[in-house]
């Protein structure tokens, strides 16, 4: 029987949704072992003068706990 925990993270870009997710991704990875899994929760841009100025994503995390 394997234990699954989820965590919470936040990740910006100013390019795209696409590379903050990969930034988070990679970012949880230097501290979390045996990640199966993240679901982007929520969406937001940034906006400065007017204009989208950074994407930000919120993703919950799975990991498998250790035995």
């Amino acid at each position: 029987m394997s234990v699954a925990r989820v965590t919470e993270i936040s990740a910006t870009s100013p390019q795209s949704f696409d590379d903050a997710v990969k930034q988070g991704i990679a970012r949880a990875s230097k501290t979390l072992r045996g990640m199966s899994g993240a679901w982007v929760k929520d969406q937001n841009v940034e906006i400065k003068n007017g204009e989208v100025s950074g994407y930000r994503v919120n993703l919950a995390v799975t990991f498998v706990l250790d035995d």
